[in-house]
């Protein structure tokens, strides 16, 4: 987790698809945790979402941009 901008900026849109799929899984499985109340870091999951959202801008940026 925890991936620089432009890291994500050169990545191809597959990958960028690839690892947005991921972190919703991800996103899943720490929502499942939280429910459960077996989660023990919280921030977790607030980080998970910005990290899903800087995804799905990139790729947004690069959808405009071709």
């Amino acid at each position: 987790m925890n991936m620089k901008t432009n890291d994500l900026k050169n990545k191809s849109l597959h990958e960028l698809n690839e690892e947005l799929l991921a972190l919703l899984k991800i996103q899943f499985s720490l929502r499942m945790q939280h429910a459960t109340q077996q989660l023990s870091n919280n921030k977790l999951i607030r980080l998970n979402r910005r990290e899903i959202a800087r995804v799905k801008t990139v790729i947004s940026q690069k959808n405009n941009h071709a």
